[in-house]
């Protein structure tokens, strides 16, 4: 049967608003294959003069920025630290540890704090814990206490509130007489473990280069392989270190913050206006206003630290959206800063509002979602609309490809990490969406939910375990599900009328939307 003649002029408008999004999505897809090449090129550069300078026997950065051993003479060469104990070349130091009901780690992170090698006079550890639970409050108080026992100059801070969440923390830490005494600080969330050696390797760089306002370690995941989703944050992560972080020093001596297992000059951050809580993400933030006032920054990627990954489903949704929809928001907030900001050259002010910003916190989760999950599902059922190869298979092999190049040892992975990453692409490009628009999920902030020392056998289950009466309702996550239901309809359709063939591609993401939205990934969560 023909379709009726009212039906005809809507067909056509829906295929000619489809072709639009599909040039648009296309457009935006270009932009960042673009920005994946330069960030590519220029971290194997960066590796490149790495190289270079380990065969002649320099250290890795020596080429460009100064550094020399913190004169601690001991026998056989070992560091001594009684020797050094009252030499004027090292600076005062604050080590703060930002925790909220962190009944898992507490130990962990503040006995490797108070383990750093460094004359006892001449640091600090601050403990800034802003639990909630009296229990947890009592047990981290006793510890630091215990740990004062041993001679350890560690200071135990709360607060009667949570203004700000870890910015307000950390700003008020700030603001003890014995802080403003030092003269860099170092910050490391309630999972992270530095080695003893973190602040003889970091502090080296800000001593002798005055031009430093930052340096950035590089992050080491102690349960990667608990399940499939951790091993796949940990691909996600380490390009974003071998890349992202490594091309931003190497060329622009910026880059985004990560907020913990980094060294900060204290000046910089007073200069750069503190920290403030006008975002969830107040690392990124600090991070671009002392960009804006000239100060640069040393990613160090062969000095790591060892931290641990969301392993809940629900935790990894959460830590993403506060990310996402951080960065966006902040975005907003800076973008005209930036542009009338005289302290910094256009190269830079273009770094920040086109790379930086635009393209990998608004291009990337919103093309991402759009166009893998919405345009291609929905241009197999419209009649007249096609997308050229260059677009549909070249651009995401390319992407793919310079990402696996970054990642050999997971090469076998990529197919999952694809199929995740679209799937997350939905959440991304909500949290986005709402910071970019500032609506009443702007500011929501959820800790990361961690796991510690707990035996890891309670923790493995099998990708595809069931799911039990007894469980929460809350594992089953109902956008996904639904959209796993328009991927379907899409298949079917390309599979039974339509030509194009996309319903391969389209019937493996259904799966894996299935497959998130019934909570079938990570470890259990466990029932509120």
């Amino acid at each position: 049967m023909a379709p009726a003649a009212w039906a005809v002029p809507a067909l056509t408008a829906a295929a000619w608003a489809l072709r639009a999004g599909v040039w648009a999505c296309l457009a935006a897809s270009a932009m960042l294959v673009a920005e994946a090449a330069y960030m590519g090129l220029a971290s194997l550069a960066a590796a490149a003069a790495a190289a270079t300078a380990m065969l002649w026997r320099w250290r890795r950065t020596d080429t460009r920025y100064r550094w020399e051993p913190m004169p601690m003479p001991g026998a056989g060469g070992r560091v001594d630290v009684e020797v050094a104990a009252t030499g004027a070349d090292f600076s005062m130091v604050l080590v703060q540890i930002p925790m909220y009901n962190e009944r898992e780690v507490y130990k962990l992170s503040i006995a490797a704090a108070c383990a750093l090698t460094w004359p006892p006079d001449r640091i600090v550890i601050q403990v800034l814990d802003d639990s909630t639970d009296p229990i947890i409050k009592e047990l981290v108080e006793l510890e630091c206490q215990d740990w004062a026992t041993k001679k350890v100059n560690i200071k135990y801070e709360v607060r009667d509130n949570r203004k700000g969440y870890k910015a307000g923390a950390l700003k008020k830490g700030m603001e003890h007489i014995y802080a403003k005494q030092c003269d860099f600080v170092a910050i490391f969330d309630a999972d992270f473990q530095p080695e003893p050696d973190f602040l003889l390797k970091t502090i080296p760089f800000l001593v002798h280069n005055p031009k430093i306002a930052l340096v950035q370690t590089r992050w080491e995941f102690v349960n990667y392989d608990v399940c499939l989703m951790t091993r796949i944050q940990k691909m996600s992560l380490d390009y974003h270190f071998k890349v992202e972080q490594e091309s931003g020093s190497f060329v622009y001596s910026f880059f985004g913050f990560n907020g913990t297992a980094g060294v900060w000059r204290v000046s910089a951050i007073n200069q750069s206006g503190g920290w403030k809580d006008r975002t969830t993400v107040e690392d990124m933030d600090l991070a671009v206003r002392a960009s804006l006032k000239g100060w640069e920054f040393l990613f160090v990627g062969d000095i790591r630290v060892k931290s641990e990954l969301p392993s809940t489903f629900k935790a990894y949704r959460h830590q993403q959206h506060r990310w996402t929809c951080g960065a966006a928001n902040l975005f907003r907030k800076m973008a005209w800063e930036i542009i009338t900001n005289k302290e910094v050259s256009i190269w830079k002010k273009h770094h920040l509002l086109y790379s930086f910003f635009f393209v990998r916190r608004v291009i990337a989760p919103l093309v991402t979602f759009l166009f893998y999950c919405v345009v291609i599902p929905l241009s197999a059922m419209v009649p007249g609309v096609s997308i050229p190869v260059w677009g549909l298979v070249y651009i995401p092999t390319a992407i793919t490809c310079m990402n696996a190049i970054r990642n050999p040892g997971s090469l076998h992975l990529m197919p999952f990490w694809i199929l995740f990453e679209n799937v997350m692409s939905m959440h991304r490009m909500r949290a986005a969406v709402t910071g970019l628009l500032e609506t009443a999920h702007a500011n929501d902030w959820v800790v990361t939910e961690k796991v510690g020392d707990l035996v890891k056998d309670d923790l493995d289950v099998p990708l595809l375990e069931p799911v039990k009466p007894t469980e929460c309702v809350e594992r089953i996550y109902f956008p996904e599900l639904l959209l796993a239901l328009l991927l379907l309809i899409c298949a079917s359709y390309d599979f039974v009328l339509g030509s194009h063939k996309y319903y391969l591609y389209l019937y493996l993401q259904a799966f894996a939307y299935v497959v998130m939205g019934f909570g079938f990934v990570g470890t259990k969560t466990p029932c509120s």
